[in-house]
């Protein structure tokens, strides 16, 4: 298993990621959301001169935030920066799009960014469509010290749906994963990556799979749904949750277990009595990095075993052992408080053993 992190894009989240690769972690990505954190591109820019092995990767960006030409550029340029240790995560842009007040991307869209993208990091003349105008194009300067196509880029589609999970299956080099840490959980998600891998001719075991979590070591005693506990890991399990529920178009086909404590995170995000235009903007202040009083009760220690890394190291190394059962070979944890103490308790209580 190798082990990473996560965190939201910042000029500042180079001092986190060099401490993270002093410490072990292998890969480490940052966040693309617009209208929360800063640019991916220019974060990761400055992790990619402050560090020499840690893999660097947007996770994850959209097919709606930027053309496919140009997320193909940006990273190509970060690969210029980091060659041999850049990745790129594109998904439907959930919370990207809905901090917006606008619908995830189309999945056929999604698909076809993917390709694009794909084609151009290849060095290849690509087809490209804007409307009804259909044209051929690639990067003019290829063997420049502008970027970095030489060296290849994996790209991972990140999913929580069927619909996106099969598209990752078929098309990608690897998945990113939410909060996919229970047994029924992982499941899920790897079934509709497997199924969509064979449908495209592939064998599912040369894909890789990453799942993002959370991570809190509780003290001997300590209660999961304590205050303490929440405000720690509530901010990713809310995000999850509300992120799978939002995802399945039937919620017969989730977990029989967990369906009704994922479907409660459903609308947790939605004010219903707002005017349209701007009902968004409360609901999503504070996203990931913060824990509204209204949603705690909703944190249950059933809901935070099933998708974070939270309880003593014996039984986080447990959970470990039962995702790289699973199929999942990367795991990346996201800090919300005090993200050194959270990554230095991780590398000694977890990655010494579970490594």
């Amino acid at each position: 298993m190798d082990f990473g992190v996560a965190f939201p894009a910042s000029p500042q989240a180079y001092r986190d990621v060099e401490l993270a690769e002093k410490l072990g972690f292998t890969h480490a990505w940052l966040d693309d959301s617009q209208l929360l954190f800063s640019d991916p591109y220019v974060s990761l820019a400055l992790c990619a001169v402050h560090t020499s092995k840690i893999a660097l990767g947007v996770g994850v960006t959209n097919p709606s935030s930027r053309i496919a030409p140009v997320t193909a550029n940006s990273i190509a340029t970060v690969n210029q920066l980091a060659p041999g240790r850049t990745m790129l995560g594109i998904g439907t842009g959930n919370t990207a799009r809905r901090t917006l007040g606008m619908p995830a991307a189309r999945v056929a869209d999604l698909r076809e960014h993917v390709r694009v993208v794909r084609d151009l990091l290849a060095g290849k003349t690509t087809s490209y469509t804007e409307g009804g105008r259909h044209r051929q194009i690639r990067f003019l300067n290829p063997g420049t010290t502008w970027i970095n196509t030489d060296t290849p880029v994996p790209v991972y589609v990140a999913g929580s749906g069927p619909r996106v999970l099969e598209v990752a299956g078929a098309v990608a080099d690897g998945v990113i994963l939410f909060g996919a840490v229970s047994p029924s959980l992982a499941d899920f998600v790897m079934s509709r990556v497997r199924s969509g891998a064979r449908a495209a001719g592939r064998d599912p075991a040369t894909i890789s799979v990453m799942c993002m979590t959370a991570f809190w070591l509780t003290e001997p005693g300590e209660n999961l749904e304590s205050d303490r506990v929440r405000a720690m890991i509530g901010p990713f399990v809310s995000s999850a949750a509300n992120i799978f529920a939002l995802s399945a178009p039937d919620p017969g086909m989730l977990p029989a277990e967990l369906r009704d404590d994922i479907m409660a995170f459903r609308d947790i995000f939605v004010h219903p009595d707002g005017p349209e235009e701007s009902r968004h903007l409360d609901m999503y202040s504070g996203y990931a990095v913060g824990l509204r009083p209204e949603v705690a009760p909703l944190i249950t220690e059933r809901i935070i075993r099933a998708t974070t890394l939270t309880g003593t190291a014996a039984e986080i190394v447990t959970a470990v052992e039962g995702m790289r059962a699973a199929g999942i070979d990367k795991v990346a944890i996201r800090p919300v408080i005090d993200h050194s103490t959270t990554m230095e308790t991780f590398a000694r209580e977890v990655i010494s053993r579970a490594g």
